[in-house]
């Protein structure tokens, strides 16, 4: 079995990588490297070039900009702040209340903007402050928010799962979003649980019961907010619209509702549009050279030689997914989420697919996985933002974080020996 081509292609992107090239052109000259092995260089510059542009030549991926831009609103608009004072009123008399605020919100925040990082900011910047006032330490309040954050990946509208169904050659947008729901509601369980033991540990303070009229007061002012999730997800699960549609959709709606709230000023939009964009041409070039990379490997027969080296050592699926689950662990802690997804679903996903493993339930386990990896170092870009918003270190904040990384593993072993976890509700709506 020529191994030259995984070793050229590994190897000169670690490289790359080391010397501090930014992570969308290492994979793309990584890629580009690995290709000059087996053709001349015109022709290896000319494919690259034509695999990135080809591969951003998708009415689905038109869904990401959009879903950013709606996140921006969400963040700017005011339904931020709304959405975390209904998990204050739910969650806030509990052991760790404000711990449980965090989680909730951020699940709030996922199931409407489908962004972690803007999770992370928004949520970390409103509670931060607050859960110092009440007691509980800087290092605890981040690691919190940096592990909740990733929930809003799993629970729909999510981004990535869109990278994903490109990247499986069409497993259905609105089953896996459907997928991703219970899912994203265990994990958030199980960091709330682990939060609410740490705090009872570290006899942080218990909030004050909310009474039952602000309670009402509270979901009422949210509703126009959790309204966008019913808008957005049942019109994709009916069929009323795809999830691009569903995508543009949001987008004018929170910019209405951001109007309707005065919270959000025409002078404002600029900005908002810039970062929008900003954030969107840095996950485009992202996709682009990783499809392009994607693209050497099978010219290359990387992904066959991969599934013969795994199904060599072991024929059993519980022992290859457990391989998988640790390989795409390693993978999280120094690659991006989008390439790892577009870049390692060609190679796994026919070996687990020979197996007999639901592509659906394939790609909520990927996802997972490599939402652990933006909490860890060296790459972790929830780990930076939520420490950065916090205002501490990597270091202090590493103790506190450990039990709560410890039951994002516990959750991703659930749900990759569990199926019915990612596909029951899938089952349910007919996909």
């Amino acid at each position: 079995m020529e191994f030259t081509e995984i070793l050229i292609l590994v190897v000169s992107f670690l490289v790359l990588l080391g010397i501090g090239v930014p992570i969308a052109w290492s994979i793309g000259l990584s890629g580009l490297v690995t290709l000059l092995v087996s053709v001349d260089s015109i022709a290896a510059f000319t494919t690259i070039a034509q695999r990135m542009a080809t591969g951003l030549d998708s009415f689905t991926l038109l869904a990401i900009p959009f879903f950013v831009l709606a996140g921006q609103l969400i963040n700017k608009g005011g339904l931020a702040q709304r959405l975390i004072r209904l998990s204050k009123n739910l969650m806030g008399a509990l052991p760790g209340g404000l711990a449980h605020v965090n989680v909730v919100a951020a699940m709030l925040f996922g199931a409407i903007a489908g962004s972690s990082v803007a999770a992370a900011t928004a949520i970390g910047s409103i509670l931060g402050p607050r859960m110092e006032e009440e007691g509980y330490t800087k290092e605890f309040g981040a690691a919190v928010n940096i592990t909740s954050s990733t929930t809003g990946l799993l629970i729909p509208p999510s981004n990535i799962l869109i990278v994903y169904s490109l990247a499986s050659g069409g497993v259905s947008i609105a089953a896996l979003f459907i997928a991703g729901y219970l899912p994203g509601i265990l994990t958030g369980l199980l960091l709330m649980l682990v939060a609410a033991i740490w705090a009872k540990y570290r006899k942080f303070p218990v909030g004050e019961r909310t009474k039952f009229s602000e309670l009402i007061k509270s979901f009422i002012d949210a509703i126009p907010a959790l309204l966008l999730l019913i808008i957005v997800i049942g019109g994709i699960i009916a069929g009323i619209f795809t999830a691009t549609e569903a995508s543009a959709i949001a987008v004018v709606y929170t910019l209405g509702l951001g109007f309707v709230y005065r919270e959000l000023k025409v002078k404002e939009l600029p900005k908002i549009f810039l970062d929008s964009v900003s954030t969107t041409s840095i996950v485009m070039l992202l996709i682009a050279t990783s499809i392009a990379m994607s693209w050497v490997m099978s010219f290359e027969e990387i992904p066959q030689n991969v599934t013969e080296a795994l199904l060599s050592v072991s024929d059993n699926p519980i022992i290859i997914l457990l391989m998988i689950n640790f390989i795409l662990l390693f993978v999280g802690t120094f690659m991006d989420m989008t390439p790892a997804v577009l870049i390692f679903t060609p190679i796994f996903l026919p070996i687990v697919m020979e197996m007999g493993i639901d592509p659906i339930h394939f790609g909520i386990i990927m996802i997972l996985n490599l939402c652990i990896g933006l909490c860890t170092p060296p790459v972790g870009s929830l780990l930076f933002i939520g420490v950065g918003v916090a205002g501490t270190s990597i270091t202090k904040v590493v103790k506190p974080l450990l039990p709560l990384f410890i039951a994002m593993i516990v959750a991703l072993m659930l749900i990759t020996f569990f199926p019915q976890i990612s596909l029951w509700l899938p089952s349910v709506f007919g996909f």
